[in-house]
């Protein structure tokens, strides 16, 4: 399945030189791995879309709601982190 995203255009350029290799979304669509998530830059100033846009495998989800580590108001406390890494 493939699921379109804005990004904003600092966010893009990350993803496209490959320095930021993961994502935090809201959790407010499904996605598993094997989808496409296709990702087009929006300018938030200009508040449009550039035209610009690119595809991206997904290859891990990790949803936070589902979590059991960490209680409730822990999360509220220190929220929590999307760490990518090689």
């Amino acid at each position: 399945m493939k699921i379109r995203k804005k990004t904003w255009k600092e966010g893009f350029e990350s993803i496209l030189s490959g320095e930021k290799t993961f994502d935090a979304r809201l959790a407010d669509f499904k996605c598993k791995k094997g989808d496409v998530l296709v990702l087009e830059e929006y300018d938030p100033i200009k508040k449009k879309y550039t035209g610009r846009r690119m595809e991206k495998k997904i290859t891990f989800v990790l949803n936070t709601n589902k979590q059991k580590y960490w209680s409730k108001s822990d999360i509220n406390k220190y929220g929590l982190q999307i760490i990518g890494f090689k």
